[in-house]
């Protein structure tokens, strides 16, 4: 800390701006609460005076806002503020934070409470906090669950350096939100002025060369190795880094349906679908990198294969049960250890190579044909099939460097398969809970203001959105996307479900399918209208494309466009 005097009157308000300034945040993404005027105050007096501090986004709901900053911090992958109200707010935002946990976020998420209720000297507080807004133990209890770290700040004089330690644990493997409780006392007393060190970039750990030299010679030596990978692409440089190993050895990645990022081009020859089925009883070495629960049943274990994991946490702390039957580990920065890999991809054995090289081509051939059968097949359907959308996204997408980000469930492997995406960054699926989409994709854009953003979303999830706010936040900070609805009228997972448990049961004999009907939803698309966004419904084949086509071009010009697409399942 320095001993640097700040401006007269300067209190808790200033300390935190001042700290959030100091860790390096370009945004403070703030869901208004009655503790904050400190905060607002002193972010006034900054820019009347010209001095540094965060952007504050003034947005009007607690997914909106955490939601913002988990899709902000997936391109930029460093830990900004966010500002949410009390314990009720916490709570209104805590399906978006624990999502971000999933997602492996930095942030820093504070909310207050009060400490004297009234009832001590100074500022009176306001009567709200003893009556309602209150909880038992403080909000840092309630956030402990679903964050990384999460205490309460008891000093406006720690505060700055609490909200740098909470940066800094945030940032770290594995990298998730952090909690502070700063009472609103706290933000009221005045501060002496002492900053906050910057925070600087975490250092990396290595796996020694002697682990990565055994793993290699086991790579060597396998037949028929397989790569399997969920989060290898959200790690700096861990798309490109998994590209070379993979080629560099000729082994064929999966990216199973608990993938959550784009890892690995689709449409690169050794990329082998989504399905480690197949691999569970014929592989002899399954290479796991970034993986978090790649078995399921987690009880089905390979039948032959060792099993090396390559992950710099490999055992993620905030998962409940997690099984990866691991034979070796190599733990450390996953980039760094896959581009050691890749240097020594030497002495192999060519006809092993070869036949797995073989195997893999036609593995590739198979599924591109596949593909093109099932876009085939959906171009003749008589309504708008689910593989037509995302075909159709794909060739518009092409060669705009977009971005997807996908918050659908039952589409969600038509999605991955058929947009095929082939870059990093350019895919993410929303983590944690249904309703947070809208809100990932604006942050998602706010972090790649010159790409594209698309939401693939479904109408259910679509229904869970703070929609409202989430258009309200786009217009007002000019963050315009194409949202596309695979529009099926039905909760398809719970129905799907429900037939599963119970396929001979009364609702099957009576058709009384409740819990999942969604008929009675008026227009998706209108609620877009009041904020003079582009809209269209969309329920025939040959109206799909140019709709799409429009909705991007409106998207070019600065304005959100939502596309409700009737699809026919």
């Amino acid at each position: 800390m320095t001993d640097t005097t700040n401006s007269p009157g300067a209190d808790g308000g200033d300390a935190l701006v001042t700290a959030f300034n100091a860790v390096g945040a370009d945004y403070i993404f703030c869901s208004s609460g009655s503790e904050w005027a400190p905060v607002w105050e002193s972010l006034a007096r900054r820019h009347r005076d010209g001095l540094p501090c965060p952007e504050y986004l003034d947005l009007t709901h607690e997914t909106v806002a955490v939601g913002m900053a988990t899709g902000y911090g997936l391109v930029k992958r460093r830990p900004q503020g966010v500002l949410l109200h009390a314990a009720p707010g916490l709570l209104q935002g805590s399906m978006a934070v624990h999502g971000a946990l999933l997602a492996g976020v930095p942030m820093v998420v504070g909310s207050s409470e009060s400490t004297t209720y009234g009832d001590g000297p100074g500022q009176d507080p306001g009567g709200q906090w003893y009556r309602n807004l209150s909880v038992v133990g403080g909000p840092h209890g309630v956030a402990q669950p679903f964050t990384k770290w999460s205490t309460e700040a008891a000093s406006v004089h720690a505060l700055p350096t609490m909200i740098t330690r909470a940066a800094e644990l945030a940032w770290r493997a594995p990298a998730g939100p952090a909690y502070l409780n700063i009472p609103l006392e706290i933000l009221l007393e005045d501060w002496d002025g002492r900053e906050a060190k910057p925070v600087v970039v975490p250092g990396s750990t290595h796996s020694s060369p002697e682990e990565v030299d055994t793993v290699a010679q086991l790579i060597r030596e396998s037949a028929n190795p397989v790569i399997v990978t969920e989060t290898a692409g959200r790690e700096p440089g861990g798309f490109e880094a998994l590209v070379a190993f993979a080629e560099a050895w000729h082994i064929p990645v999966v990216e199973p349906d608990s993938a959550v990022c784009g890892n690995f081009p689709r449409t690169h020859p050794l990329h082998a679908g989504g399905d480690i089925g197949p691999w569970m009883d014929e592989a002899d070495l399954i290479l796991l990198v970034n993986c978090r629960a790649p078995f399921y049943p987690p009880s089905r274990r390979p039948a032959k294969a060792k099993v090396v994991v390559i992950d710099e946490v490999p055992q993620r702390p905030h998962v409940v049960y997690q099984v990866l039957f691991a034979d070796r580990y190599l733990e450390g920065n996953v980039a760094n250890t896959l581009r050691q890999l890749t240097k020594r991809a030497k002495d192999l054995d060519a006809p092993l190579v070869g036949a797995r090289r073989t195997a893999q081509e036609e593995r590739h051939a198979g599924e591109q044909a596949a593909i093109a059968k099932a876009e085939a097949k959906a171009v003749e359907s008589e309504g708008i099939d689910p593989v037509l959308v995302a075909a159709t996204l794909r060739k518009l997408l092409d060669g705009e460097d977009g971005i997807v980000v996908d918050e659908t469930i039952t589409h969600s492997r038509v999605v991955k398969r058929h947009i095929q995406t082939t870059a990093p960054d350019s895919y993410f699926y929303v983590q944690g809970g249904l309703g947070q989409g809208i809100a990932v994709a604006l942050g998602v854009k706010l972090a790649a203001q010159e790409r594209p953003v698309v939401l693939t979303i479904g109408d259910g999830a679509f229904a869970y959105n703070p929609v409202i706010p989430s258009y309200d936040a786009s217009k007002a900070y000019e963050l315009p996307l194409l949202i596309v609805v695979f529009n099926n009228r039905v909760y398809k997972s719970m129905n799907l479900n429900h037939r599963r448990f119970y396929p001979d049961g009364a609702a099957a004999e009576t058709g009384e399918w409740l819990g999942t009907d969604l008929h009675r939803l008026p227009r998706l698309a209108a609620f877009a209208e009041p904020f003079g966004m582009h809209t269209e419904t969309v329920d025939t084949t040959d109206s799909l494309a140019p709709a799409l086509e429009r909705a991007l071009k409106a998207v070019a010009g600065g304005t959100t466009a939502v596309v409700d697409v009737l699809v026919t399942r």
